[in-house]
C-alpha cells in the first residue's frame, strides 16, 4: 500500500526471499553482516547530515531524544586510552545540586551555561523524586542546550583505541578525538568527550583532525564507508551510498518518515545486539524513531498481549503472594538440556583488545552462573538446598522476619555452606522432574537444540553425536563426568494436536481449539481486543485450557491436605528492570562476592531473598477468585502503580463471588473463563478507561507533565466480554506501551517517548549509541560495531568414525511457513481464510 503510494522499497536478504520481488532494490547481503551493511549507511548519513552539514530536525532530535551530548570519560588500559563510563553527577562537588540517586544522573555539556549539568531524564531522577522524569531540555529547572560536539571548544586532542574485529585489519582501530579536561570530585585529573564525537570518529568520518580517515566513499581502507562495507556484504558500495543517503534525506524533508521493518531473522543469528543496533544507529541519526510512519517495525507473527496489566496478575497469582518465580527459558534450557556441556566457542576468544577482562578465562555459561550469583538474572532451581527445608531451618536459627531470613540465606552464601543451583546443575537433586508444555510444540519446532533435548531432559532415541566433554573447562561449574541422561520424570502436553510434542509426552490432555472456548486474541496487527468465542462444546473429553488447569488444581489441593500443607518457602527474585533494584551497582561495574570483592548484600550484590507462604491445600481456593492483594496493593506493572481497589468491587458484581466457605469466599470468581477474561479487561488500562486515567496519572507524578489527553474522551469506557462478542473493540492508550492509539497517528514504537518526552528505559533516559557496562565493553560492545560471524567449530568434535563416512556438511537454517509464528491457525485452511482472508 505504502509502495503504491511511492515509497521507495529497499529488500535485504541473502537470498531472493518472497518479499524481494516487491523491492525497488534488493541488496543480496551476505548471511550475518547486516551490522556491516547498516553501518555503512550510518557513515554517510552522518558525514552529510551532521558533520558536512548539520540538519536542524537532526541536531535537535539528537541533542533531547539520544545519548549523543552524554559525556564519556576517557581511561587507560594496557597503554591504551579507551572509553570508559559515563560521567555522572556524584563526580562533581556537591554532586551538582542532585542529592538523589547522583552516581545514576548522567552528564551533558550546557552550551547556554557553559558548564556540566545533569540533564533530566536519566534512570537516577525516576526514583526517589517527582517531576523531573522527562526528557524535556532541562537541568535543575532551567532550559539547557545540550553541546553534541566539543570539536570547536576541546581542550585538546587525543588518539582513542576502539576495539575492531575484522581479522584483516587488525584488532583495533585508533581516532582522533577533541576532549576536555576535568577535575573530579576526588581530585582525579580525567579527559571526558561526547559520545556525538566518540561515534563520528569510530564510523571513520574524517573531521580534519589529523588521523588520515576516509576521504571518499569509495576508500575501502577506512571500516565502515560504503566500499568497505562492499567486501564484507556483497552490496555494492553504490547501492549503500545512495540508499543512506535517500533514507537520511527523506526523513530530513519528512522529520523522521524513514523506516526499516525486520523480523526474528537477525535476532537468531550471531552478534545479533549488533546487527540490530546498526540498525537502530541509522534509524536514531536520521530522527526516525518515535515518528508516525518511520522508525522500526519488528514483526514476529501476530502475538502481543496488550492487556498485560490484567492478565499478570492472574496468571502469575500476584492476587494472593508476591513475588512470583520467573525463569529466562534462554538460560534454563541451555543448561538443563546439556548443551554448555557441548560449548565449543571460548568465550575469550570474543573478548575485545581493549578489555580489562577480569573474568578472561570463563567459559559463556561461567559468565550466566556468575550473574546469577550478583542477582542479575533468575536460577531455577535456585539453591542447591531445597527452598521449603531453607525457611524452615532459617525460622529454627531464629529468623522470625522476611528481613533475618534474607540475612540468614546470604550469611550461608557468604559462608559456602549454600551454592546456587546452577554450579552444580547436573547434580540429582536439581534435576527439573515435571514439565507441563502448553501453547508450544517444545520437542519439535520451538526448542533450539531439539537433540539435546531429547538426550539430556527426555532420556529418547537422539542423534548427538559428539560427547560433550567442553564444559569441563568451565570454572564455575562442577564437573560430573557422565552426563545424565532421561532428567524428567512427567512431560504432560496440553494441546489439541498430536504434534511431536505430544508424540513424546507421558500424558496428553486434550483442550479446546477454535469456537469451543472463551478466551481473549490481541495482536500488533491491528488495535482491537477480540474474542475466541464459544460456538459449542469442547469434543468428548476436551476442557479449555483455563478449566484444565482449574482441574488439576483441584486434586493438587486435595492430595496436600496430607502431604505438603502449608510451608514457607525462599525466593530467590534477581533485580529487575522497572524497579529503582535496577539502580543497585552503579558505574557498570562488576563487584562479585564470591571473588571476595563485596559482602553478600540482598538486592544490592546478590539477589533479593523474599518469603512466601504457600498454602497448598488452598491452591483451588486461590485459583477460582481474585485475591486480597489487588485491593491491599493495588496493581503495578513496567514501573507504574495504581489503586484497584475499585476494579474488584466491580468485578464481584460482575462475575458474581465465591459462595462456598474457605479463604476465598465473598470474592470475585475466577471460576468461569469468562470470568477471567472480565477480570482481565476490567484490570487493563487497554480496556478501562478509568484504569487508563488512573495508570497515567501514575505516570504523570513521575514525569511532571500532563498525558490526560492521550485517553480524552475514553475515560468511562469499560470494555467486558460480551462487548466484544458483539464487536471487537478498539483498544485504548496506555502507559504501558509507547505508542498511541488515535484516529490521526498509526502506531509506532517510542511515539510517547517523543511527543510526551517520557524517558526510555534506559541509563541515559535517551536511546543510547553507546553501553558503559563493563562486560560490554569487554566484549567490545560500547559502541555497534561490525563482528564477523562466529566459528562455532561445530563439526570438530564430531568423533573420526562419524566423519570417516560419506557425509554432507550444511548450513542449518529454520526458515517458517507464512503465518507460522504464534499461530495456531497455520495448518487449518478455514481458519487462515476467516482470519487473513486467504492463506
Amino acid at each position: 500500500e505504502s509502495r503504491y503510494n511511492g515509497t521507495k522499497v529497499v529488500s535485504m536478504a541473502p537470498d531472493y526471499a518472497e518479499y524481494v520481488k516487491f523491492a525497488d532494490l534488493w541488496m543480496p547481503v551476505k548471511q550475518g553482516t547486516d551490522a556491516a551493511a547498516f553501518m555503512a549507511m550510518g557513515h554517510v548519513a552522518l558525514k552529510e547530515f551532521h558533520v558536512d552539514k548539520q540538519d536542524p530536525y537532526f541536531t535537535q532530535y539528537a541533542r533531547s531524544f539520544t545519548d549523543f551530548p552524554m559525556q564519556v570519560i576517557l581511561e587507560e588500559v594496557d597503554g591504551k586510552t579507551v572509553t570508559g563510563r559515563f560521567l555522572r553527577a556524584s563526580d562533581f562537588d556537591n554532586n551538582l545540586g542532585e542529592g538523589n540517586n547522583p552516581e545514576w544522573k548522567t552528564i551533558v555539556f550546557d552550551s547556554k551555561s557553559g558548564s556540566f549539568v545533569a540533564p533530566n531524564g536519566s534512570i537516577g531522577f525516576r526514583w526517589g523524586e517527582e517531576g523531573k522524569w522527562n526528557i524535556l531540555e532541562q537541568a535543575s529547572g532551567k532550559d539547557i542546550e545540550a553541546e553534541l560536539t566539543c570539536i570547536n571548544n576541546s581542550d585538546t586532542v587525543v588518539d582513542v583505541t576502539f576495539p575492531h574485529f575484522n581479522p584483516d585489519e587488525g584488532d583495533s582501530l585508533v581516532r582522533k578525538i577533541p576532549v576536555r579536561k576535568l577535575k573530579l570530585a576526588d581530585g582525579e585529573d580525567v579527559m571526558v568527550t561526547s559520545v556525538c564525537d566518540l561515534q563520528i570518529a569510530q564510523y571513520g568520518i574524517d573531521r580534519g583532525l589529523g588521523d588520515n580517515l576516509a576521504t571518499s566513499y569509495d576508500d575501502e581502507t577506512v571500516p565502515y564507508t560504503p566500499a568497505w562495507a562492499a567486501k564484507i556484504t556483497g552490496v555494492p558500495a553504490k547501492d549503500l551510498e545512495i540508499t543512506g543517503r535517500e533514507f537520511a534525506d527523506n526523513a530530513s524533508k519528512t522529520k523522521g518518515k524513514s523506516m526499516v521493518i525486520l523480523g526474528a531473522a537477525i535476532t537468531h543469528w550471531y552478534h545479533t545486539d549488533m546487527h540490530y543496533r546498526g540498525i537502530m544507529n541509522l534509524l536514531h541519526i536520521c530522527g526516525c524513531v518515535g515518528q508516525s510512519g518511520g522508525g522500526w517495525a519488528h514483526y514476529v507473527g501476530q502475538e502481543k498481549l496488550r492487556p498485560q496489566a490484567g492478565w499478570a496478575p492472574i496468571a502469575f497469582g500476584l492476587d494472593w503472594q508476591r513475588p512470583p518465580r520467573h525463569m529466562a527459558s534462554t538460560t534454563y534450557w541451555y543448561f538443563h538440556t546439556d548443551q554448555w556441556r557441548y560449548e565449543r566457542v571460548e568465550a575469550d576468544d570474543l573478548l575485545a583488545s581493549t578489555a580489562k577482562a577480569k573474568y578472561r578465562g570463563n567459559q559463556l555459561a561461567d559468565y550466566n552462573v556468575t550473574a546469577q550469583r550478583m542477582g542479575w538474572t533468575p536460577s531455577i532451581p535456585q539453591f542447591d538446598q531445597n527452598p521449603l527445608e531453607l525457611a524452615k531451618e532459617a525460622e529454627e536459627a531464629g529468623a522470625m522476619d522476611e528481613a533475618a531470613v534474607s540475612n540468614y540465606v546470604a550469611y550461608k552464601l557468604q559462608k559456602g555452606d549454600l551454592n546456587f543451583a546452577y554450579e552444580d546443575i547436573d547434580a540429582e537433586e536439581n534435576f527439573p522432574r515435571n514439565l507441563f508444555v502448553w501453547r508450544s510444540n517444545l520437542i519439535g519446532s520451538s526448542s533450539k537444540g531439539h537433540e539435546y533435548f531429547l538426550k539430556h531432559l527426555l532420556g529418547a532415541q537422539n542423534g548427538v553425536l559428539n560427547e560433550g566433554k567442553e564444559g569441563k573447562s568451565c570454572k564455575e561449574i562442577k564437573w560430573h563426568e557422565k552426563a545424565p541422561v532421561g532428567k524428567l520424570d512427567l512431560m504432560v502436553d496440553i494441546n489439541f494436536r498430536l504434534n511431536s510434542t505430544g508424540a513424546y509426552s507421558d500424558i496428553v490432555l486434550p483442550t479446546a481449539t477454535w469456537y469451543e472456548k472463551a478466551d481473549l486474541n490481541t495482536t500488533d496487527m491491528h488495535p482491537f481486543v477480540h474474542p475466541l468465542g464459544k460456538a459449542v462444546d469442547p469434543a468428548w473429553e476436551a476442557k479449555s485450557d483455563w478449566q484444565i488447569f482449574k482441574t488439576i488444581a483441584k486434586k493438587f489441593s486435595e492430595l496436600s491436605e496430607k502431604h505438603l500443607g502449608t510451608q514457607k518457602d525462599v525466593v530467590s527474585l534477581p533485580m529487575q528492570h522497572d524497579t529503582a533494584a535496577a539502580m543497585a551497582q552503579p558505574f557498570g561495574e562488576v563487584k562479585d562476592w564470591k571473588k571476595g570483592e563485596c559482602e553478600v548484600i540482598p538486592g544490592k550484590t546478590a539477589p533479593f531473598f523474599k518469603v512466601v507462604e504457600r498454602d497448598y491445600p488452598n491452591t483451588y481456593a486461590k485459583y477460582i477468585a481474585i485475591g486480597p492483594l489487588m485491593k491491599k496493593l493495588g496493581n503495578n506493572i513496567k514501573g507504574i502503580d495504581w489503586n484497584t481497589e475499585h476494579e474488584v468491587d466491580e468485578l464481584a458484581v460482575l462475575n458474581g463471588t465465591i459462595k462456598e466457605e474457605g479463604i476465598s469466599k465473598g470474592m470475585p470468581s475466577l471460576s468461569e473463563d469468562i470470568h477471567v477474561c472480565d477480570a482481565v479487561m476490567r484490570m487493563a488500562p487497554e480496556t478501562n478507561g478509568e484504569v487508563a486515567h488512573k495508570s497515567w496519572s501514575g505516570q504523570s507524578i513521575k514525569t511532571g507533565i500532563d498525558h490526560s489527553h492521550l485517553y480524552k474522551g475514553r475515560q468511562e469506557e469499560k470494555i467486558t466480554y460480551r462487548d466484544i462478542v458483539a464487536q471487537p473493540r478498539k483498544i485504548i492508550t496506555a502507559p504501558t506501551w509507547s505508542g498511541i492509539e488515535s484516529e490521526e497517528v498509526s502506531y509506532t514504537a517510542c511515539y510517547t517517548n517523543l511527543h510526551e518526552h517520557i524517558p526510555l528505559r534506559t541509563l541515559t533516559g535517551r536511546a543510547q549509541f553507546y553501553q558503559d557496562h563493563e562486560w560490554m565493553l569487554d566484549f567490545g560492545e560500547g559502541f555497534c560495531t561490525y563482528k564477523p560471524a562466529v566459528d562455532t567449530k561445530a563439526v570438530q568434535t564430531i568423533p573420526e568414525n562419524v566423519k570417516s563416512k560419506p557425509h554432507l556438511v550444511l548450513n542449518w537454517i529454520t526458515p517458517h511457513s507464512k503465518w507460522g509464528i504464534h499461530s495456531t491457525y497455520q495448518d487449518n485452511l478455514r481458519m487462515l481464510t476467516l482470519f487473513r482472508g486467504g492463506p
